[in-house]
């Protein structure tokens, strides 16, 4: 596992996510990380909202569930202004 980090593949492509180009790498990362996020905030929501009524468990998975809806559009809207303005 730690020979992964030695080939130029991985580093450069640790360098660019890290310095913040914007190529459909890693786009394609920052939209994962970007929703596994929501779905965190989206569970915590949902507990804090429906937690007594429907249970802590089945609140947790709705919000989970419902949360990269509103989110997964927003973060392709954004990564694409970003991509715009980092070529003009």
């Amino acid at each position: 596992m730690r020979d992964i980090f030695t080939y130029p593949n991985v580093i450069d492509f640790l360098k660019s996510l890290a310095d913040g180009d914007l190529n459909i790498a890693t786009e394609f990362v920052w939209l994962i990380i970007a929703t596994a996020l929501s779905m965190v905030g989206g569970a915590i929501g949902g507990m804090l909202l429906a937690g007594k009524d429907i249970g802590y468990q089945f609140s947790a998975m709705l919000g989970a569930l419902f949360a990269p809806a509103g989110v997964i559009p927003g973060i392709l809207l954004g990564l694409a202004v970003l991509n715009l303005l980092a070529n003009y």
